[in-house]
């Protein structure tokens, strides 16, 4: 059933966190296609969030956009209740949101760094998790964390961002036993994906010919997975390599 056709009390909600731009954003398009009624989430990008919601509005679904900074848990569970005041129902949860800084040597890794990269990568994908989890206790739901390659291989200029995107594998095979059997929770762990126009040459960090499919990730491979995850109903506690193939070197 199309997004145009289908009844909106027919529709499921999504709530992707971070989908002002790159992949949040093609997240929030993607399942606005599949019919999903939308919450974009913004913290610093409002020109864009907004530009999203229109965008996922021409595509004749309800959605809204909530400002909110996943690494406030009261921030967090207003989000929540607002767009469970809107529509009565929250389905899915895309924990999207993250950074990736600039790589930085181990011994000058500051304290605000570390910080704000744990919080930002981890703790707010914890956050938004638990706030979605008591909304979905009744009549289920769907969880989806962005891992990455990250989590798995260790890049000496970016421990950080190893050790949090580690922490957020940890935490979807945690979550799946903890919160089934009415929610089901996986991740997708993208290697590098080149998204035109939004990236810088920092993101690159193997030559393409070095990566066995022998190209960089587009926004369509992760998307595809993510739609079989929204409606895989007896996959749970998995993680999703979305790689070409990185992870076997």
């Amino acid at each position: 059933m199309s997004a145009k056709t289908s009844k909106k009390e027919d529709r499921k909600v999504a709530l992707v966190t971070g989908s002002g731009r790159r992949l949040g954003r093609q997240s929030a398009l993607a399942l606005a296609r599949d019919g999903w009624s939308i919450v974009v989430n913004f913290a610093h990008s409002p020109k864009d969030a907004a530009n999203t919601l229109r965008e996922v509005k021409a595509l004749g679904v309800d959605a809204m956009s909530v400002k909110a900074d996943i690494t406030s848990s009261s921030q967090v569970d207003g989000m929540f209740n607002r767009a469970y005041a809107h529509f009565g129902r929250i389905d899915l949860l895309v924990n999207n949101a993250a950074i990736f800084p600039r790589p930085v040597k181990f011994t000058e890794t500051g304290d605000e760094l570390w910080d704000y990269v744990i919080s930002t990568n981890l703790t707010g994908q914890f956050y938004c998790a638990r706030a979605a989890a008591r909304l979905m206790e009744e009549r289920g739901g769907k969880i989806i964390n962005f891992a990455s390659l990250g989590g798995f291989q260790v890049w000496p200029e970016h421990v950080a961002y190893n050790v949090a995107k580690a922490g957020v594998v940890m935490l979807t095979k945690a979550l799946s036993k903890a919160l089934a059997p009415k929610i089901t929770v996986n991740a997708i762990a993208p290697g590098t994906v080149i998204i035109p126009g939004e990236e810088s040459d920092e993101i690159k960090h193997i030559e393409e010919k070095k990566i066995p499919l022998r190209r960089y990730g587009a926004a369509g491979d992760i998307i595809s997975a993510l739609l079989y995850l929204a409606h895989a109903d007896y996959v749970t506690g998995q993680v999703l390599m979305v790689d070409g193939g990185r992870a076997v070197l």
